[in-house]
């Protein structure tokens, strides 16, 4: 629970005036999230939860129990990109340990893909 605190805490998303906000208006998870403790804080926050019910249907008492399956596919984006970004063996292995340059590699590896993505194809 406390690693989920702390990633909650981090969120930083740019507004178009003021300060950037602190809170999602939803928030997309996979099973291992179905529980209380995550429910309750995420209702605490009032953060709407896209998170699947666990199977057997037993989610007890303040667990959602229906979830936005459109919303939830959404998903496949971030899971896309950290599978990626795991095939970067830099990153993935951890070499820079300062967060700083490891930020600083996670930003190469995209700017890599980017261009990858804007230079034509070579297969003819």
């Amino acid at each position: 629970m406390r690693v989920f605190e702390t990633t909650l805490k981090a969120v930083r998303l740019p507004s178009p005036k003021g300060r950037p906000r602190t809170r999602p208006k939803y928030l997309a998870g996979d099973k291992a999230y179905s529980y209380r403790p995550v429910f309750a804080d995420l209702r605490r926050r009032h953060i709407r939860p896209v998170i699947p019910p666990r199977t057997g249907g037993n989610m007890g008492k303040g667990c959602a129990r229906a979830f936005d399956p459109d919303l939830y596919r959404r998903r496949n984006v971030i899971e896309r990109c950290v599978g990626w970004l795991k095939g970067c063996r830099s990153i993935a292995t951890r070499h820079e340990k300062l967060a700083l340059n490891f930020a600083t590699m996670v930003k190469l590896a995209f700017l890599r893909q980017y261009l990858r993505m804007l230079r034509p194809s070579d297969r003819s």
